[in-house]
């Protein structure tokens, strides 16, 4: 492998001892993870990932696009080192009390989803992302985690701003020079630049500076890039340290795992190296903030438009607990009651994409099955006919095809492949209509 000149001069110059086994590590495949969804009961027999609780290691790199369990939101295919964050949530949150969570830059998802299986299901996540291409992937990632308790945004990081004081946790997982992805993404190493590397950290500053009042006092900022140098990383730090009032947070970390602690001053910060961690680059910080900040009001002019009461207590059956069932046009969408009133003043403060779970849309009185819904935790599967069907079934009917199920059945029938919900079909009788949205079908034929 063929580093930059600079790039190569910079990394001996940082790591002298440790460079010719970085160097090495480059050359050897980069490992596969994935992380469970564990509110999906999926259970892998992989070899586990020491620092999360769902994550493993794969033997090799499977075709995910012909896996059904990928697109039933079984698990979600992340690099091994990200999941470092993990750590960070669980040793400085109480995870029992009620969040509000900010993933900033959350596209395509793989924090997102973490988050949601590390929160209660009462607490909130907001999911940014400021690319509206790459938002729409982010929301389609996150509908397949099947929480309700996520608000799916495409907004500047400046537009927070008008969140004063909201959130308890931030998470900054920032655009960078992509260092830690050389091994991985051969093209961020042809992009790769000094000039590229001192844009990235006066972005990520301005990232930093936009969204930070919309952290509370005593508010936790998980910063991280999956870049190695130290002007993206610890430098922004200590200029954020020298700009606010904020203390760095210390973590408990095995030495078995290799993770590397950075301290440079008051900074304290860990880098994750393909040579002392089975992964790829990367790098985080915990900051706290401990500057007095105006928390908001959830106050709007604009009422939830509720569902009219016996319509709501019929759909409420489609799902494992009571929901703020509110209707939009003809879609009706299951928002968590507590944060009911909030996510409704939210729509208002931002660009929403997506909120709760899009549960069913009414044509001629009738209720018709969201594909969320299917993909949805809350879900009472029982209250529908299911179909299990094979690996070839299952592959069919996600490309949209019509598998031959359930003829003579009448309904909306629930696909699943080995018990877990695919989507939804509408038995007709003497023919099928699949339902899967056409956007998500994939395109790939077996292998």
């Amino acid at each position: 492998m063929h580093f930059p000149e600079a790039f190569e001069n910079r990394m001996q110059s940082a790591l002298p001892e440790q460079w010719p086994a970085l160097r090495a590590a480059h050359a050897l495949p980069s490992p596969v993870s994935i992380r469970a969804n564990p509110r999906k009961r999926y259970q892998p027999d992989f070899t586990k990932i020491p620092w999360t609780t769902h994550g493993y290691y794969l033997p090799e790199r499977p075709v995910f696009t012909l896996d059904p369990l990928l697109h039933a939101g079984a698990y979600y295919v992340q690099e091994a080192s990200s999941m470092l964050i993990e750590q960070a949530f669980i040793q400085c949150t109480d995870a029992s009390h009620s969040l509000r969570v900010l993933d900033l830059c959350a596209a395509p998802g793989g924090k997102s989803t973490h988050l949601l299986s590390l929160m209660n299901q009462q607490s909130l996540l907001v999911s940014n992302e400021v690319i509206r291409s790459r938002a729409s992937i982010l929301s389609e990632n996150v509908q397949k985690w099947g929480n309700a308790n996520v608000v799916v945004s495409n907004n500047d990081p400046k537009d927070f701003e008008r969140l004063s004081g909201y959130f308890d946790v931030m998470v900054v997982d920032a655009p960078c020079s992509g260092e830690g992805l050389f091994r991985k993404d051969p093209e961020a190493m042809q992009e790769w630049s000094e000039n590229n590397v001192a844009l990235c950290a006066q972005r990520q500053q301005r990232i930093l500076a936009d969204v930070w009042p919309a952290l509370k006092e005593n508010g936790l900022l998980i910063y991280s890039t999956c870049t190695y140098n130290e002007i993206e990383n610890e430098g922004n730090l200590q200029w954020l340290a020298e700009n606010k009032e904020v203390e760095f947070v210390t973590l408990q970390m095995d030495a078995t795992w290799g993770v590397t602690k950075s301290v440079v001053g008051n900074m304290v910060g860990y880098h994750c190296y393909p040579h002392l961690v089975q992964g790829e680059g990367f790098f985080m910080a915990v900051v706290r903030k401990r500057e007095a900040t105006p928390q908001p009001l959830f106050r709007t002019k604009n009422v939830l438009p509720l569902l009219a009461k016996k319509t709501a207590e019929q759909l409420n059956h489609w799902l494992l607990r009571p929901h703020q069932l509110i209707q939009l046009n003809e879609l009706i969408v299951a928002l968590p009651e507590d944060f009911a009133t909030e996510i409704n003043w939210l729509t208002q403060q931002l660009n929403v994409l997506t909120k709760g779970t899009a549960v069913a849309t009414i044509k001629h009185d009738k209720f018709i099955p969201e594909h969320s819904a299917a993909l949805s935790i809350e879900l009472q599967a029982d209250q529908f006919i299911q179909l299990d069907v094979s690996l070839e079934e299952a592959l069919a009917y996600l490309r949209k095809e019509t598998p031959l199920l359930g003829e003579g059945r009448k309904g909306f029938a629930l696909v699943t492949y080995q018990h877990f919900p695919l989507g939804w079909v509408n038995l007709l009788g003497n023919r099928i209509n699949n339902l899967y949205p056409a956007n998500w079908r994939v395109r790939m034929g077996n292998s």
